[in-house]
């Protein structure tokens, strides 16, 4: 961070800043996932500094898997102080993060495997400049 900031940020600076598009600061903030002072007079969102830092961290959680809902469940334990240890309940999300990219990069196997099967299975085709016909096309049949 720059240091402390003494003028309050609007969230089109707050998404200058930070390369977050407006309307998602304004959904991390309606779930109260970033620091607010409020709404100036004129209604304009107002942050200060700290929204950086929840910003950031949101971004760092995302990148690491955790969804929304998860990073919300965190801040709300977190910021209500309920007696839930924060290391331990994101280690816990990580591990679930963790499961859910395994389970993705097994779904992302088996299409590689299919892929490689379907090329097997096609490959007179696949190199067949022609292109008369693809793959046993019923209506080829029937026109030869």
């Amino acid at each position: 961070m720059t240091g402390p900031q003494t003028r309050p940020m609007t969230v089109g600076e707050l998404s200058r800043r930070t390369g977050v598009p407006v309307k998602t600061l304004r959904q991390y903030t309606d779930l109260g996932l970033v620091y607010t002072l409020g709404r100036s007079p004129a209604g304009y969102r107002l942050f200060t500094a700290d929204a950086l830092w929840c910003v950031h961290w949101i971004g760092e959680l995302r990148g690491l898997g955790l969804t929304v809902a998860e990073i919300r469940e965190l801040t709300t334990a977190y910021l209500e102080r309920t007696g839930h240890r924060f290391g331990p309940a994101l280690a816990e999300r990580l591990r679930a993060a963790r499961e859910r990219q395994r389970a993705r990069i097994a779904a992302a196997e088996q299409t590689l495997d299919r892929i490689a099967a379907f090329e097997k299975a096609h490959r007179a085709q696949l190199a067949d400049a022609s292109g008369s016909c693809w793959a046993d096309d019923p209506r080829c049949a029937a026109s030869t």
